[in-house]
């Protein structure tokens, strides 16, 4: 990740489904998906693909980067409040 937060987006190709797609995120969004899958064991391609697959199905779906921002806002939520109440 970058000394700062704070960067433009980086684009970088995946695979999903069978085809390749690019998807432009900034650092420290990617590093905290890389760890997320990590977490998971999955890999970084299966875990974008998950996100994919929710997304496609929401009412009013929003871009890939945007819904990968939203599912890791709600999964580190989530995860934070596991650990807050000692599960």
């Amino acid at each position: 990740m970058t000394d700062s937060p704070y960067h433009p987006p980086v684009k970088h190709s995946v695979e999903i489904a069978g085809h390749k797609t690019s998807i432009s995120l900034e650092p420290v969004f990617w590093e905290l998906l890389r760890q997320a899958a990590a977490s998971r064991a999955l890999p970084l391609n299966a875990l974008i693909a998950e996100i994919d697959a929710q997304r496609i199905r929401a009412d009013n779906p929003p871009g890939l980067a945007s819904a990968i921002r939203i599912w890791l806002t709600l999964y580190l939520s989530r995860e934070t409040s596991k650990h807050s109440q000692g599960a």
